[in-house]
């Protein structure tokens, strides 16, 4: 049967339950998209908090500038990824051209998760680990100067592609020296756990179960997590589960009572009362506040 033009740009299905990947499933999770792209030369560009992006440099050299943050200097095939969405400023020092391409997440979802990085993820274009970077760059320039039929979808891929490249050069580096998802998910014994507990947030995972999914002891899972995560397994599953409530909150119209049992809540009240804790409202109100919007830089 013929399908449809549309579909041949749909994301690939998710492997079968169990295969080991985190990493896709947090992507996932967050609806990691990428958007709009634009070139620069010999301009100074400044992005507003929550804009979260990437800066290539095709010519000459800039400097980055993040709120709080020593300058960064980029040169030549250099690329910064910042994928927290915090202000900054780009200068070319003096002459440069660069493009700039920004991702759309599902902010509710996404700011936890992300905000265990750092500002800016730097990756330097004569690097021996970054060896997939000049023909991304390239390809990337290409359908931006150049494009050709399906040059947004493919585009749109390109950034994923160097956004997903640039956290496992990062995590790969030994610069990930603070606990959070990322470390676990680059860890082959906690990824089993990490991946269960994203794709199904309003399960009851005892840590015996998902200790399991990772073939060590109780105690030891326990603490492996703890550590790389930086809080204790039941407690990452209680802020996924709330996570995933502020989104059904906020993309659907679904009572809070049904949202509630949903991510695994035995009563409404009980949830109410965890949410406001963790938002400073409850859910109705949290819902009224957020507005219709689901999606953002």
């Amino acid at each position: 049967m013929a399908q449809r033009p549309e579909n041949f740009a749909d994301s690939p299905p998710l492997p079968a339950y169990g295969e080991q990947d985190a990493l896709s499933d947090v992507l996932q999770a967050i609806h990691l998209q990428g958007g709009d792209v634009r070139r620069h030369t010999d301009v100074v560009e400044r992005y507003p908090a929550g804009t979260r992006s990437l800066h290539l440099v095709g010519a000459g050299r800039v400097r980055l500038d993040v709120e709080g943050e020593a300058p960064v200097e980029l040169n030549h095939g250099d690329m910064a990824l910042l994928a927290r969405g915090d202000a900054h400023v780009v200068r070319p020092a003096p002459v440069a051209d660069w493009v700039t391409g920004e991702f759309l997440v599902e902010t509710v979802v996404a700011a936890p998760l992300l905000g265990v990085l750092p500002a800016a993820i730097v990756i330097r274009g004569d690097a021996g680990t970054a060896a997939w970077l000049p023909l991304s760059r390239d390809l990337l320039l290409s359908e931006v100067t150049r494009p050709e039929p399906g040059a947004r979808v493919m585009v749109s891929r390109l950034l994923d592609l160097l956004f997903i490249r640039s956290l496992r050069t990062w995590a790969a580096s030994g610069d990930a020296v603070h606990p959070g998802w990322l470390t676990a998910a680059m860890d082959p014994a906690l990824g089993p756990a990490l991946t269960a507990i994203h794709r199904d947030p309003g399960r009851d995972w005892p840590v015996d179960e998902l200790a399991r999914l990772t073939s060590l002891s109780r105690s030891a899972f326990a603490a492996r997590f703890a550590e790389s995560v930086g809080e204790p397994p039941g407690a990452y599953v209680q802020r996924r589960r709330l996570d995933h409530a502020a989104r059904l909150l906020r993309s659907t119209g679904e009572p809070a009572g049904r949202i509630a049992a949903r991510v695994g809540y035995a009563s409404e009240a009980a949830f109410s009362r965890a949410f406001s804790r963790a938002y400073g409202s409850s859910p109705r109100a949290w819902r009224g506040a957020a507005g219709s919007g689901s999606m953002d830089r």
